[in-house]
Order: structure tokens, then sequence, then C-alpha cells
């Protein structure tokens, strides 16, 4: 059974850092891209970052661009999103999710997601 774990979630006051890791399993991680995307309450899901399974291009929302970055380690078969200089926008269930051939900002074209990790940024 495919699954994907987020962790490393928190509270954390504005300026501070995290750093979430996605761990994958029963699905070929090699052949996926992961993203990450949030979910604030009474908001639909928002793409944040994603990268690729063929040469680990990564892509960005304007929203967090300068401030988050994203790697994987395959030989782990993790996703990790650092996150710094948390704003309290940023506050959210964030979620990884794979996609073998959708558009890294498409929810619907991703097929396998984790459970999510919440993240709150307040002071």
């Amino acid at each position: 059974e495919a699954q994907l774990a987020e962790s490393g979630g928190g509270s954390v006051q504005p300026g501070g850092s995290l750093r979430l890791s996605c761990v994958a399993s029963g699905f070929n991680f090699e052949d996926f891209a992961i993203a990450w995307f949030r979910q604030a309450p009474g908001r639909g899901p928002e793409a944040v970052s994603s990268i690729s399974s063929v040469d680990g291009s990564t892509s960005y929302a304007a929203s967090v661009k300068g401030r988050f970055t994203i790697s994987r380690d395959n030989a782990r078969r993790t996703v990790y999103l650092q996150m710094n200089s948390l704003k309290p926008e940023d506050t959210a269930v964030y979620h990884c999710a794979a996609t073998s051939w959708g558009l890294w900002n498409r929810p619907t074209e991703h097929k396998y997601w984790g459970p999510g990790t919440q993240v709150t940024v307040s002071s």
C-alpha cells in the first residue's frame, strides 16, 4: 500500500524555522515528483513547492520563494521542506503528495497524499 507520512510540524514565532519531512513507502519513489501543499482553515489546498523525479528541478509558489527550500533523498525515500523566516500567513496543515505525470501545482493530479502536519506561526 502506497503511503506518505509527514513530520516536523509545530508552533513557532514569526521569523522562526521548521523542517518538514515526508517519508514514502509502498511505491516506486524515484518515479514520482513530490510536492508540498498547504491548507488553511476554510481555504482550498495551495501548492507550496515541488521537486521532480527526473533531475531534481524545483518549483516554488511566489509566496514562499526565497524562504523555503525543497530537497529529496532517494536513498531514504524522503523529501524535505526547509522553511525559514516563517510568517503568520504560513499557518496551515502541510501535506506532501506524489505524482508521476501531473503538473506540480495541481492537487487533483497527485495520486498519493499524506495526512498532513500542522504548522502554526504565531507570537
